[in-house]
């Protein structure tokens, strides 16, 4: 395997986890710290609803150890409010906000709404969009609808050095292009489906085995790979991600056997 594969979570404050993941009778302020000490990335949701405090961001740095990686949502203000339009200032200022993270920053993910379709004025505002992403900042782009998986858009990307993120969602098309040296992958779920997340409950062997596949293959074609998977998924992402990691050849790290020892009888 020659890319450098890290796979995580989408958040990591879940109280259902609490139990099955984090040890009995943990704190919320131990969430993190237990966390990076399982996985070593995780997805950040809370920036899709704003970029998040100085003093939040530094503590998420100091709470991780140094090879652990934040990859972040861009605010909704920028992708689904303003439709990628006019949004030079606003990436300028989540940049500086997540300076705190430092090297510890990874990927920041472009969520576009379903309902954003492809045409040509769209594609424009695309290109636009990522002319003028300030260079600190690794971008991936995941499009819900499948009209945006077409060639001349995976150009856009590849002229911006963007990724264009693999996800699976509902009915959306899997895309397998590679548009940028990393890739970002991310595994979703119907939200209707699972109410809580303390186990398993959607049986993936067949998408674990199909992704397992493709990823194998395109391994040796990048630098870097991010992946991240939903509660939604199966019903406990945790397990999702460690298996996932087995089927790759990753090396796994058990949550139960970090906790403190009168916690395992």
């Amino acid at each position: 395997m020659s890319a450098s594969v890290r796979l995580g979570t989408q958040g990591w404050s879940y109280d259902d986890w609490k139990g099955t993941f984090y040890p009995p009778g943990s704190k919320q302020e131990d969430r993190l710290p237990f966390y990076a000490s399982v996985f070593d990335t995780v997805e950040l949701d809370t920036t899709f609803y704003h970029a998040p405090k100085g003093t939040i961001a530094r503590s998420w740095a100091r709470h991780t150890p140094g090879h652990f990686r934040f990859a972040a949502k861009v605010p909704r203000a920028v992708t689904h409010e303003g439709g990628l339009r006019g949004a030079a200032e606003p990436m300028a200022g989540f940049a500086r906000a997540m300076e705190p993270l430092g090297d510890k920053l990874g990927p920041v993910l472009v969520q576009l709404p379903a309902e954003f379709r492809h045409d040509a004025e769209t594609q424009r505002d695309l290109d636009t969009f990522l002319a003028a992403c300030p260079d600190a900042l690794r971008v991936a782009v995941e499009f819900r609808h499948a009209s945006w998986h077409v060639p001349e858009v995976e150009e856009v990307l590849r002229t911006h050095g963007a990724a264009m993120a693999w996800t699976e969602w509902r009915e959306l098309p899997r895309v397998s292009a590679i548009t940028a040296d990393f890739l970002y992958l991310r595994w979703l779920g119907d939200r209707r489906e699972i109410a809580r997340y303390d186990r398993v409950q959607i049986d993936r062997e067949d998408s674990f085995a199909d992704w397992q596949t493709a990823l194998q293959r395109v391994f040796p074609q990048v630098r870097e790979v991010f992946g991240y998977f939903n509660n939604h998924w199966a019903g406990h992402s945790p397990t999702s991600v460690n298996e996932m990691k087995r089927r790759l050849g990753l090396a796994v790290v058990e949550p139960l056997e970090q906790w403190p020892q009168r916690e395992l009888f």
